[in-house]
């Protein structure tokens, strides 16, 4: 692996990262009422398309930052869809 790799790799951790303090805090307080599932939505959408992209390229950075931001999505999605809204 070379240097290049591994400042992929780094971006690929940072990007990833961005949203593990919603999805904890939104576990933690059951609350996503000021989460917007269109934003939740084009997430998903596009850690799919550059899922695809990454295969393609075979980006290892690009793969590994998308599964995780993907998966850290599908976790707000689900509890923007189950946690009841606060009135």
């Amino acid at each position: 692996m070379n240097l290049v790799d591994l400042l992929g790799y780094f971006g690929a951790f940072l990007s990833a990262i961005t949203f593990m303090p919603q999805v904890w805090l939104a576990w933690k307080t059951k609350s996503v009422g000021d989460l917007s599932i269109w934003m939740i939505l084009i997430v998903v959408t596009s850690c799919v398309v550059w899922l695809i992209y990454a295969v393609n390229v075979k980006s290892g950075p690009v793969l590994a930052a998308n599964l995780i931001v993907l998966a850290l999505s599908l976790m707000l999605l689900y509890f923007k869809l189950t946690f009841k809204k606060s009135e």
